[in-house]
């Protein structure tokens, strides 16, 4: 039997290729000469270079960049086993994580860094960009990824405004001539989970906001300061991007990289099991085990375990999808090629028991959905 194991990460308990071998431990205790194939996946957050650069066979690299409140930090990015194809993920250098719960401002953090990240693949010379952008701390529409790559935000003396979101609204013209002309030949995908438009109540102050630490007050302020700027921005570049489906993503950063590049945005998961080539994977497979940490009706929308299905069903493969819980609409996934879903928890425990104890209850999940297998096989149990 030959089973592919392709989860994504349970944020903030166990990173995808952790999350792999627990459900390979579980499957074991029940198939124990089975060939299991370990793939973990991403959507364009948190694990998507060590995803792909894995698959691949790629190789990692490090850059010192600016974190999304101004402080230097180390950020890993990748070059694809193609020598061509650099990955970046915004989360690494621009992620919620990198932030304290306390310092969480949306009105000051910036994706400076991840613009840094973007001038170090120009710096090694490739050809091809895939770009991650989930997880986000910052609501500044891109402008401090455009800083780091040449541009100028200017206010109405000419002055510099300050990086982050809130400072948008000051902003009376931009200043391109120094942006950074290798951009022009660089092919970028950017691997985007959701399809928000920049400003309203879909838009991406109202939507995310809150999750980075903005309040009512702040989401208006923000939501008012990206439609400022996206006038601005049109009338420097010609390009009216505002309201494609993914310009709210990341704080704005979709419609940043629309603004300033040739980037083309595409579901995520469809990117990263590209480069992955899961297709052959989910074709010689016997039967897929996927995941995530909390599976609800956003899973439907274009998250990793359900590209993964879409994928395994195209050869009819069964799927089973391991979940650290359930939300609302998660039965939305079965339509998805999801075949059956199992919860993590054996018992009522609090959300952070299950954090910390998070690979062991993953394996425990897993090795529960292997004996329903083993069941449905009519083997012996």
């Amino acid at each position: 039997m030959r089973i592919v194991v392709a989860p994504d990460s349970f944020k903030g308990s166990v990173s995808a290729f952790d999350a792999a071998s627990a459900m390979e431990v579980g499957i074991r205790r029940v198939f124990p000469q089975a060939e299991v194939v370990k793939a973990p996946v991403a959507d364009g957050g948190e694990g998507t270079v060590q995803a792909i650069v894995a698959a691949t066979k790629g190789r990692l690299r490090k850059a010192t960049v600016t974190g999304p409140l101004g402080r230097p930090l180390e950020a890993v990015w990748g070059i694809l086993g193609d020598g061509v194809t650099g990955v970046v993920e915004m989360a690494a250098a621009s992620g919620l994580p990198l932030v304290a719960e306390q310092e969480r401002n949306p009105c000051l953090t910036t994706t400076k860094g991840t613009g840094e990240l973007v001038k170090a693949v120009l710096d090694a010379g490739l050809e091809r960009l895939v770009l991650g952008i989930g997880g986000s701390a910052t609501n500044d529409g891109g402008a401090g990824f455009a800083r780091a790559l040449g541009a100028r935000f200017l206010d109405a003396s000419g002055h510099e405004v300050p990086e982050g979101g809130a400072s948008l609204a000051r902003v009376h013209s931009l200043d391109l001539s120094g942006m950074d002309g290798r951009l022009d030949d660089l092919e970028i995908l950017v691997a985007c989970d959701v399809d928000n438009p920049l400003c309203g109540p879909r838009g991406a102050s109202a939507v995310f906001g809150p999750q980075k630490g903005a309040g009512p007050e702040m989401v208006e302020q923000l939501d008012a300061a990206l439609a400022h700027y996206a006038g601005i921005a049109k009338t420097a570049t010609g390009r009216d991007v505002a309201d494609i489906p993914g310009a709210g993503a990341a704080g704005g950063l979709g419609a940043g990289l629309l603004f300033f590049t040739n980037a083309r945005l595409r579901p995520g998961v469809e990117i990263v099991l590209e480069a992955m080539n899961f297709e052959e994977l989910a074709r010689s497979a016997d039967i897929v085990f996927t995941g995530e940490g909390n599976t609800d009706f956003q899973t439907a929308y274009g998250k990793a375990p359900a590209g993964v299905a879409e994928a395994a069903k195209r050869h009819d493969r069964p799927v089973v999808c391991v979940s650290g819980g359930l939300g609302k609409g998660w039965r939305d996934v079965l339509a998805k090629g999801i075949d059956v879903v199992v919860p993590c928890p054996a018992a009522a425990m609090s959300l952070q028991e299950c954090m910390d104890s998070g690979a062991a209850m993953i394996s425990d999940a897993a090795e529960r959905a292997a004996k329903l297998v083993a069941v449905g096989m009519g083997l012996p149990k």
